[in-house]
């Protein structure tokens, strides 16, 4: 494990009327949250003064967060059986078992699919950028199962990286959601953003925050308490298909966060995985 130090420098401002230092600075600031002001080592300034996180701030102020995060230095090989759907050089896709970390970040240090990958492949496993993610083009939630593409060399994970971010992957998930819906069918549009007091929660917002947010669906199958819910996504944002979900009143079953219940494990599966083949091209 490391340490790097991070400085953060910000203006407030217009303000209907005097905030809260650390309120004002985890609001505006998604990589920070009011846990920091607890450490010892973060210093925080308000026009160049040392002050309480209690302080009022007011428009105009200027504040210096200077804070140390920890991170990880590198992988080592650790072997994981993986589900392989298809493979060639340019391409390994999987079928991830719920449980399954995708890559190194707080809390999960070690036995990720990334530490697997270093094990399949030996350790110069690593393509484009961030070392302690070799070949990992996207992610899936550790509770959330199915299909997930990586890259086994650098042109193939600049391709799929553009891919994913021009929109032109199709992402089909299937869940199990508490109730009936009211519409066979339907179209969740709402802007979503991180919850301003609990840091790993998302919420939706109004269309003036967060960030955009589509998820249509259909229901294939209902019983007695519960609809299984093939998923569209057309933007691909953090919790974005259980928090659209639970927006509307039909929790994913299995999800303790945002109100489906820890009984059982988070019934959602990435079911399809649309891609062009980064070099035949082929869909």
């Amino acid at each position: 494990m490391g340490k790097r130090t991070h400085t953060i420098t910000m203006t407030v401002g217009s303000l209907s009327e005097p905030m809260r230092l650390d309120a004002y600075v985890v609001e505006s600031d998604p990589r920070l949250s009011r846990s920091l002001f607890s450490r010892p080592d973060t210093q925080i300034t308000v026009n160049d003064k040392a002050v309480k996180k209690s302080r009022l701030v007011k428009g105009g102020d200027r504040i210096v967060v200077t804070y140390t995060e920890e991170f990880f230095e590198g992988l080592v090989a650790q072997p994981m059986e993986l589900s392989v759907l298809y493979e060639d050089d340019h391409v390994l896709i999987i079928d991830k078992e719920e449980g399954v970390v995708v890559h190194p970040g707080a809390g999960n240090w070690d036995h990720t699919l990334a530490h697997a990958l270093v094990a399949r492949y030996g350790p110069n496993f690593t393509t484009e950028g961030d070392t302690t993610r070799p070949g990992i083009v996207h992610r899936l939630d550790k509770d959330t199962s199915g299909v997930l593409i990586i890259a086994k060399n650098g042109p193939s994970h600049r391709n799929l990286a553009r891919q994913f971010k021009d929109r032109g992957v199709e992402k089909v998930y299937v869940a199990l959601v508490k109730g009936h819906l009211g519409s066979k069918s339907g179209s969740i549009e709402a802007n979503i953003k991180r919850h301003p007091t609990k840091r790993k929660v998302f919420t939706t917002c109004s269309d003036d925050e967060g960030r955009t947010a589509r998820t249509d669906y259909r229901v294939v199958a209902q019983g007695r308490g519960w609809s299984m819910v093939r998923i569209e996504l057309f933007t691909g944002r953090t919790h974005q298909i259980r928090v659209h979900l639970a927006s509307i009143g039909h929790p994913i079953i299995g999800d303790a966060i945002y109100g489906g219940d820890d009984r059982r494990p988070l019934m959602l599966h990435a079911l399809i995985l649309g891609i062009d083949h980064p070099v035949s091209g082929v869909r």
